[in-house]
């Protein structure tokens, strides 16, 4: 598997889709470098993986602070001598209808989208240096695809519809480096991102808005970005944004 020994940087690595991509990277034969802005998850989520520290490291803090995306980036460079793949996972989200939306909710969303393009910029120059190429996945979100009148979340939208026009404007830049830049556009996937937004049995309503019949779980994401990193598999496909939504943006029943 090309993603043996390869060295994986992933924000929003605490919980939810990123603590399980850090599992599945590790799984896989990759080293990780875990960023989030708690600093227990991250030191629990390195232990569980390598109480060694020989295939683990972690930063805490904010990387919609260039300074952050900066030092998480020289971190791996210094621990393990080069970046391969950055999965921008970091993310906030929650539904509101647009004339309920404060300056400082859109501001908040468009922290983190500088964050994705602040860590982006110096992981490129850092793939770059190692002059083999590498992966960025960007986490988007189908609500930037396909709006939903039950759901309005404006600010979320627009600001992961950045995320995929960043996507396909990095893999343009930089195909000619072997840097392919791609995205998922998750729908409803089952993380503690919702756990302040709905009770288990509201977010179990939302399986039968999926197509497919239930909602996302982690295992389905890890799968994409594992997919997506991996140059043996996924080698010929940059600038893409993966719907990965149980169908819903092919239709609806």
């Amino acid at each position: 598997m090309s993603l043996q020994n390869k060295v994986v940087v992933i924000t929003g690595a605490g919980s939810g889709m990123g603590k399980d991509a850090a599992i599945g990277f590790f799984a896989a034969g990759a080293t990780v470098v875990l960023n989030g802005r708690r600093e227990q998850p991250l030191a629990e989520l390195a232990k569980h993986l390598d109480p060694s520290g020989e295939r683990v490291a972690w930063l805490a803090g904010d990387i919609g602070q260039m300074a952050i995306s900066q030092q998480v980036i020289a971190l791996a460079m210094q621990r393990f001598g080069q970046v391969d793949v950055l999965v921008n996972n970091a993310g906030i989200f929650r539904t509101l209808p647009f004339l309920e939306h404060t300056e400082a909710d859109f501001d908040g969303y468009f922290h983190v989208l500088k964050g994705y393009f602040f860590i982006s910029q110096a992981a490129v120059q850092a793939m770059r240096k190692g002059g083999r190429g590498g992966a960025i996945i960007n986490v988007g979100s189908m609500w930037s695809e396909h709006a939903i009148a039950a759901t309005p979340c404006s600010a979320a939208a627009t600001a992961k519809g950045g995320v995929h026009a960043l996507t396909r404007s990095l893999a343009i830049e930089f195909a000619a480096d072997s840097i392919r830049v791609n995205a998922i556009a998750p729908a409803v996937v089952e993380t503690p991102l919702f756990d302040p937004l709905l009770t288990p049995e509201q977010l179990a309503r939302f399986n039968c808005f999926h197509p497919l019949g239930r909602n996302g779980q982690v295992h389905d994401t890890t799968a994409a970005f594992l997919f997506l990193a991996d140059n043996d598999k996924s080698g010929w496909i940059t600038g893409a944004v993966l719907p990965l939504d149980g169908g819903v943006t092919a239709g609806r029943h």
